[in-house]
């Protein structure tokens, strides 16, 4: 029996956010194992180098780009950086994130809130729209959009990156439908609590852990290599017929 190529990504580009560290490092490394050239792309170019460096090392393939995504003008540079470099994007993972305040609703602050919807919902919208007309252009493509189970069930202190995690659900499901002629498809991942420094104050802190582990039925945080299986489906040929889904990663939550 020969080995299947279902999950074979050779020859095929494919950008990370947020791949500096934790789930984006995590998937970064697993498209590249597979065959991609990774961009690793972060705020900073020298954890993206990193991370970047470490593939290559590894006898994969891969470019640091840096670029804050909260930042219009800055995906722009971003993508005319890859049309001159790559000519093409066969995959996005839209990953980079933020949740700048854990407080009550009401005591939102609204430079907490306009940088959560800045990065995570315009951020998410504009790299999923430079790179669905790169692909429109070659036929196709895979977007991977990383949200939250908080989008379905709001986190508590949580409320505006809760939010804007529902608004990636149904941005997914947008892209999914509008894209689908294109040969484009898009699907989401919603992680459950994972052990990265971005959950750092849920994880470490052992009162939040006791009442999330209780609500868990797997008993235990995901480590970030648990989130990268996911997206490898959904960006390989395995997923082909799989365009608007949301899966669950969460060790039961949801459930």
């Amino acid at each position: 029996m020969s080995r299947t190529t279902l999950f074979d990504l050779d020859g095929q580009v494919a950008l990370v956010s947020g791949a500096s560290r934790g789930i984006g490092e995590a998937i970064a490394r697993l498209l590249a194992s597979q065959g991609a050239h990774v961009i690793v792309s972060s705020r900073k170019l020298g954890g993206c180098q990193q991370v970047a460096d470490a593939i290559i090392a590894e006898g994969g393939q891969a470019t640091a780009l840096a670029c804050h995504i909260g930042e219009t003008a800055a995906i722009e540079a971003l993508f005319g950086e890859i049309r001159s470099r790559f000519g093409r994007l066969d995959i996005l993972v839209n990953n980079a994130a933020t949740n700048p305040q854990f407080c009550h609703v009401l005591d939102t602050d609204p430079g907490a809130f306009q940088k959560t919807v800045d990065v995570n919902i315009r951020g998410y919208f504009f790299m999923s729209v430079l790179a669905g007309r790169l692909m429109r252009e070659q036929g196709g493509g895979s977007i991977i959009n990383v949200a939250s189970i908080n989008g379905v069930s709001p986190g508590e202190f949580q409320g505006i990156y809760s939010i804007t995690k529902a608004a990636v659900i149904n941005m997914t499901k947008v892209f999914a439908k509008e894209c689908a002629p294109f040969g484009i498809r898009c699907n989401a991942l919603l992680p459950g609590l994972t052990d990265t420094r971005f959950a750092s104050a849920l994880v470490n802190d052992p009162g939040i852990l006791k009442m999330a582990l209780a609500r868990i039925p797997l008993k235990r945080v995901a480590e970030p290599g648990e989130m990268a299986g996911a997206v490898l489906y959904l960006a390989s040929q395995a997923s082909s017929y799989t365009t608007g889904a949301i899966l669950n990663v969460d060790g039961g939550f949801l459930s």
